[in-house]
C-alpha cells in the first residue's frame, strides 16, 4: 500500500515552500529520517528527512515547484514491492478528506497516514464549529467581508495581501479546512469588488508604499535594463521591512563615544584569560544590563490591543549580512548569559546559519554591528515587532579633547532606533547614555553584575 510524505507544517508562520534539490528519486530506498529533499522556505534552506521507510514510486513537484502545506512531497511502496504505477493506482481522494488530512510533521513530532478519517459533519473544529456544506452544484456565493467572523489565517502573504488593499483576511470565510482564508480567498474578493462594486465604494487602499494597484506600481524599464527577482528570503526580508516603516513611528538618538578604555579592558581580558573577546560581546552585555535598567525597550506594541508587551526575558537579536542577505539570529535568554556565555553563543552564530539551525524569529531587541561594514551611523529599521535596535558604527582614531586637551582617541558613534509609542525620548537617551558610559568605564558595568 503506497504512503504519502506530505509537506509538514514548517512552523514561525510560514505555509509554502520551493523544491530546491531532491536527494532521491524514483526506485530509490528510503529509510526512516533520511533527507529526502531540500527546500527553501522563506527563512532558511533545509532538508526534509522521511518519517517512514519505502521504496519511492513517484516525486511531487520538479525543481522551482512551490508547495504548500499538506502538498504531496513524494509517494514510497513498502519495501520489498514493485512501486505501483502512480497514475493507475492513485487513490481517489475526495476533496473533504484531502480537507480534514493533518499531514505529515517534522521528525520527532509525530505522523500520521493521509488517509485520515473524516470528522463527522456538525463536529467541532479547531477554529470552531463548521458551518453548513453549500448545496451540490449550486453557485458559489459571492466573496464577503463579515465584520463579525473571525476565521483563521495563517500565511502572512494573505495578511499582507489583504491588508494593503484596505480590508482584514479574517473577515472572509476560507476556503481552506475549518474555514483557513487562503490566498485564492483574497484574490477572489478583490476580484469580485473589481467587478461588481463603483470605484467609490471599493474597500480604501493604503497610502502606504507597496499598497498601490499593480498597474500602477509598474516600474518603466529602458533595453538594456535588468530585471532581478526577489528569492524568498529576499522577498521575506522586503515584506518585513515594508511592514515595520509602515507601522512602527520610529525615532532615532545617537552618539560619540570614546571607546578608548574598552579597547584597553578587551587587551587586559585576553592577557589575563588567554581567551579572545570581541567588542560586539562585550557591546551586547552593556546593552543586555542597560534592558535591565530600562526594561520598556525589551518590548513589542500590541497595535490591536492597544498594549505594551514588556518581555520578561531578552532575546537578542544580531543582524548579520550573510551571503542570502540580511538576517538577524537569535540568542535567546542573553540576559542569563554570562560574558564567556553570550561571546560563545554569538561565535556560533555562523555555524547555525549554515547549518540551518539559527532562530530567526522571536527576537526582543536587536543588537546591529554596522560598524563591521566600514560605515559610522545608520538610520536603522526596527526589526517588527520589536521595539528597538542598537546600532554601533566602526571603531577609528579621532581627535578628541581630554582634560582641557586634544589627543588621539578611538571612538565609535552609538544609535538607538526606538518605537516612539513605547517610550519617550528621554527613556530612550537614558539607555543610550548608560551604555555609552560602560563603554567609556567598562568596570562600571562591574556594579550591574
Amino acid at each position: 500500500m503506497s504512503r504519502e510524505f506530505l509537506l509538514p507544517d514548517l512552523g514561525e508562520g510560514l505555509s509554502e515552500a520551493e523544491i530546491v534539490a531532491w536527494l532521491v528519486a524514483p526506485g530509490d530506498t528510503v529509510a526512516v529520517d533520511q533527507p529526502v529533499v531540500e527546500l527553501e522556505s522563506a527563512k532558511s534552506v533545509v532538508q526534509l528527512p522521511c518519517p517512514f521507510d519505502g521504496v519511492v514510486s513517484r516525486l511531487g513537484g520538479e525543481v522551482g515547484t512551490v508547495l504548500h502545506e499538506g502538498a504531496v512531497l513524494l509517494a514510497l511502496e513498502p519495501i520489498g514491492d514493485e512501486p505501483a504505477d502512480a497514475d493507475a493506482h492513485a487513490p481517489a481522494e475526495t476533496a473533504d478528506a484531502a480537507e480534514e488530512a493533518s499531514g505529515a510533521v517534522l521528525v520527532g513530532y509525530g505522523t500520521m497516514s493521509s488517509a485520515v478519517a473524516a470528522r463527522p459533519l456538525g463536529a467541532p473544529a479547531r477554529f470552531g464549529r463548521r458551518d453548513a456544506p453549500r448545496a451540490a452544484g449550486g453557485p458559489p456565493s459571492r466573496p464577503r467581508l463579515d465584520p463579525g467572523r473571525r476565521s483563521p489565517v495563517v500565511s502572512p502573504i494573505v495578511r499582507r495581501l489583504a491588508r494593503q488593499n484596505g480590508f482584514d483576511a479574517s473577515r472572509l470565510e476560507g476556503t481552506g479546512p475549518d474555514h483557513l482564508v487562503l490566498r485564492r480567498d483574497v484574490e477572489a474578493y478583490l476580484a469580485s469588488a473589481t467587478a461588481t462594486t463603483p470605484d467609490t465604494q471599493r474597500p480604501e487602499r493604503s497610502a502606504q508604499p507597496g499598497a498601490v494597484r499593480t498597474a500602477d506600481a509598474a516600474v518603466p524599464s529602458s533595453e538594456g535594463d535588468e530585471r532581478i527577482p526577489l528569492d524568498r528570503m529576499r522577498r521575506a526580508a522586503a515584506a518585513q521591512f515594508t511592514r515595520s516603516r509602515r507601522e512602527i513611528p520610529e525615532a532615532t538618538v545617537w552618539l560619540d563615544v570614546d571607546a578608548t578604555r574598552l579597547v584597553e579592558a578587551r587587551r587586559e581580558l585576553v592577557e589575563a584569560t588567554g581567551e579572545r573577546f570581541g567588542l560586539t560581546a562585550l557591546i551586547a552585555r552593556f546593552a543586555v544590563a542597560g534592558l535591565a535598567r530600562h526594561p520598556i525597550l525589551n518590548s513589542s506594541f500590541d497595535a490591536e490591543r492597544e498594549e505594551i508587551v514588556q518581555h520578561r526575558a531578552v532575546h537578542l537579536g544580531l543582524a548579520t549580512q550573510g551571503p542570502r542577505g540580511l538576517v538577524v539570529p537569535v540568542i535567546a535568554n542573553a540576559g542569563e548569559l554570562t560574558l564567556r556565555g553570550l561571546r560563545d553563543a554569538i561565535a556560533g552564530v555562523p555555524d547555525a546559519l549554515e547549518g540551518g539551525g539559527a532562530r530567526l524569529r522571536g527576537g526582543t531587541f536587536t543588537l546591529n554591528n554596522y560598524g563591521a561594514l566600514g560605515v559610522d551611523g545608520s538610520a536603522a529599521i526596527i526589526n517588527h515587532p520589536e521595539a528597538a535596535m542598537l546600532g554601533v558604527g566602526r571603531f577609528v582614531e579621532r581627535p578628541w579633547v581630554v582634560d582641557g586637551a586634544i589627543v588621539p582617541r578611538t571612538v565609535t558613534e552609538l544609535t538607538l532606533s526606538f518605537d516612539h509609542r513605547v517610550c519617550d525620548g528621554a527613556e530612550a537617551a537614558a539607555f543610550l547614555t548608560f551604555v555609552a558610559g560602560c563603554i567609556e568605564r567598562p568596570m562600571t558595568l562591574l556594579v550591574e553584575l
